[in-house]
């Protein structure tokens, strides 16, 4: 049985005990989260849209951390400049415990 969930822009397929990393979630580690955006539901059969209207997902946070390092070069020749930027993206870990349909 799999499920696909949206939160923060993006869709997961995901199953009982998956540990996935979402986008920041405003949850404490050891702390539970709901994923109420089901978008399918597979069991026996797939359901879709209005049959989902009801199913959520739920997991536990393991840990809250950022990724790796992303540099940003920004160049113009013949004229000096030069930008150099990094960005490290904030992510939740979460391992999927059940699925509710």
């Amino acid at each position: 049985m799999y499920a696909i969930i949206a939160t923060g822009g993006k869709q997961y397929k995901v199953s009982e005990g998956d540990v996935i990393c979402v986008e920041k979630l405003n949850v404490e580690e050891g702390g539970d989260v709901t994923f109420d955006s089901v978008l399918a539901v597979s069991g026996d059969k797939l359901l879709v849209g209005g049959e989902v209207a009801s199913a959520t997902v739920t997991g536990k946070v393991l840990e809250q951390g950022r990724g790796r390092k992303v540099i940003v070069y920004k160049y113009k020749p013949k004229s000096g400049y030069h930008k150099k930027n990094g960005h490290r993206q904030a992510y939740t870990k979460v391992q999927i415990d059940k699925i509710n349909a």
